[in-house]
């Protein structure tokens, strides 16, 4: 194999084919583009009752080889997983580490790295991280080790500890968050590079290993699936819509303090808005707000049309990391869109001009009736939207920046 084309193994936690939820849509659209120049492998983990068909259909479109690895679903949701997380307490690991480190995953990696020279092993999120990835067979090099963070896990895990409700959460959640940043700061000093979502992001691991080599490589958008059609119906002016895994903590949180602090306001002020949520595993305290003017539509097939249909969507997000997929997939629709500032980081976006902020419920209410009452104002946003996603935002110019960072790995001391 030249140098120009690599040999590159992802390993992620989920199967990224069909993509449902944002992650999924970070991997698949990184290893699609990546693909058509390089020669793709894939290790996931999925749940035992994961279609694994369907998965490895859909990653056979980009990838060489497909290996999907199951794991015990059951046992890491509810009462499974309360215990889980107890027993987690007396360890020096973090839950999630814990629960990744598979027997199973480490027998497959240690066969397909014993088979085959990989010139990279390219992470997704650090829970499946480990130095004993860097073997190769006998006589050929090592394969460079690649962490790709869609957050920094540790800040994240450390702003949910303040938003949760319960006692007992917020005590696991202060105790764990400060072994995942213990063992994400060793990945990062170990890894021979670190891809981050978002300057900020990538700010905030420097401060810490100010040695590790990294780059940012944004969330980008398919800018040729999500697009404005003639077949889409037409915006119908009062819709305001929320869309994201809502079984995703950030997503929750946003989404119940914009039910309980700031769609109130935003109902009595515009008689004919109405609110439609759309994501997987909408939770008890979501489904309760259901109402005349409140839709929980929960999974759909096919997003965009209710995305052109709507008159604005939102991200009002008050914690988390990386970049938001809602945002640049609504902007991609051509779409207005209002977030708060933290919603927005990493987007290199123009308030007033590619968007709306608000950063309490007084403004982000007041931002949300601007684009109702004013059409032309919320196609001017979706335009200039449309104009940023398609000149920063594709799945080609990210898939280019990580290869630029396997390249500096690849020519740089391991």
């Amino acid at each position: 194999m030249s140098r120009e084309r690599l040999n590159i193994l992802f390993l992620a936690p989920f199967a990224p084919s069909p993509a449902t939820f944002g992650a999924q849509r970070r991997v698949e659209g990184l290893m699609a583009a990546l693909g058509r120049r390089h020669e793709i492998s894939v290790v996931s983990v999925v749940p035992d009752d994961h279609d694994a068909h369907a998965s490895e259909r859909a990653m056979r479109e980009y990838c060489k080889e497909v290996v999907l690895v199951s794991r015990p679903g059951s046992s890491w949701e509810g009462a499974g997983k309360r215990l889980l997380q107890v027993r987690s307490l007396l360890s020096s690991r973090s839950l999630v580490r814990g629960l990744y480190n598979l027997r199973s995953v480490r027998e497959v990696l240690d066969r397909l790295l014993s088979a085959r020279p990989y010139d990279i092993v390219n992470v997704e999120l650090p829970f499946l991280a480990s130095s004993r990835l860097a073997k190769s067979p006998s006589g050929t090099r090592a394969p460079r080790l690649v962490l790709d963070e869609h957050n920094v896990e540790f800040d994240l895990a450390r702003q949910q500890t303040g938003n949760e409700r319960g006692f007992a959460r917020r005590l696991y959640n202060a105790i764990n968050w400060r072994k995942i940043r213990r063992e994400e700061m060793k990945i990062w000093s170990e890894f021979d590079g670190v891809a981050f979502c978002s300057a900020a992001d990538q700010a905030r691991a420097l401060s810490l290993v100010p040695s590790l080599r990294s780059a940012v490589v944004p969330n980008a958008v398919d800018i040729e699936y999500f697009k404005p059609l003639p077949t889409h119906p037409p915006s119908d002016g009062c819709t305001v819509m929320f869309f994201g895994a809502i079984n995703y903590f950030p997503n929750q949180d946003g989404l119940l303090y914009f039910l309980q602090e700031v769609w109130p306001s935003i109902a009595k002020s515009n008689p004919k808005a109405r609110l439609k949520i759309i994501g997987q595993h909408p939770t008890p305290e979501i489904l309760a707000h259901r109402g005349p003017r409140i839709e929980v539509a929960g999974k759909v097939d096919d997003l965009r049309p209710h995305l052109a249909s709507a008159a604005v969507s939102i991200a009002p997000l008050r914690i988390g990391g990386g970049t938001r997929f809602k945002i640049l997939e609504t902007m991609a629709m051509a779409r207005p869109v209002v977030s708060t500032s933290l919603g927005a980081e990493g987007i290199d976006a123009e308030p007033g001009r590619h968007l709306l902020l608000g950063d309490d419920a007084a403004s982000f209410a007041a931002a949300v009736s601007r684009v109702l009452s004013d059409p032309q104002l919320g196609s001017r946003l979706g335009r200039e939207g449309r104009g940023l996603v398609e000149e920063r935002y594709s799945w080609a110019s990210a898939a280019q920046i990580l290869e630029g960072l396997y390249r500096r790995a690849l020519t740089s001391a391991p």
